[in-house]
């Protein structure tokens, strides 16, 4: 029993540290043009779930975060629509394979455009189990997860309220999906998981449900 415990804590420790929701990275700048417009961009946008073994730098992915839920404004309007500017919806991050950037899982804050750490390690695996097994969420550098809240917009405009979420993450997901076609960057939106399962990963708050998770990467 002895022996299996300190397994079990050394594992624990390899792949996931104990106190590191202290940790925040200041993202860069993202780029203001990608040389692509947006109906090249809307032209050339596919659905891509083969990823190459190469990294994506921070820029490339802060300009994805950017894209999808970047401060546009002086006002804090953001760069997706959202039901009387409720914002409900939350980014997360899972990162394997990105440039100056720690294995683990992350949350994006729009505001000040940093990502604060859940939890290091590597769960792109325990990711794409939760998704039905759909490995090749694993095989990508990094994984975004769009997840809501939706008391914060159904207490403004009752049950409607929850169409609205659902349109919002659509809003953000084709603008993640555009940006990463600008930066000749492949993704896939994908909404077959279980949603328990998911949550448990990424270390969700008990009021925040996932809506697409975004395997991200150089196809």
């Amino acid at each position: 029993m002895t022996i299996r415990i300190l397994i079990l804590i050394l594992a624990a420790n390899t792949f996931c540290s104990a106190n590191p929701s202290d940790t925040i990275i200041h993202l860069p700048e993202p780029e203001p043009d990608s040389g692509m417009s947006v109906m090249e961009a809307i032209c050339q946008r596919r659905s891509v779930r083969n990823f190459s073994e190469e990294s994506i730098s921070l820029p490339e992915l802060a300009g994805i975060l950017f894209a999808a839920q970047g401060i546009t404004s002086e006002t804090g309007y953001r760069a997706a629509p959202s039901a009387g500017a409720t914002y409900p919806l939350s980014i997360l991050i899972v990162a394997e394979n990105v440039d100056s950037l720690e294995p683990g899982i992350y949350r994006f804050d729009p505001e000040e455009n940093t990502l604060t750490t859940v939890r290091t390690g590597y769960f792109q695996s325990d990711l794409a189990l939760a998704a039905m097994g759909q490995q090749f969420i694993s095989s990508a550098p990094v994984v975004i997860a769009i997840v809501a809240n939706y008391h914060i917009t159904t207490s403004v405009y009752g049950n409607r309220g929850v169409m609205y979420v659902h349109m919002e993450a659509g809003h953000v997901s084709q603008n993640i999906y555009l940006q990463c076609t600008a930066l000749e960057l492949g993704t896939v939106a994908i909404g077959a998981f279980t949603n328990g399962a998911v949550a448990e990963v990424l270390g969700m708050d008990e009021d925040e449900t996932p809506l697409y998770i975004m395997p991200i990467g150089k196809p």
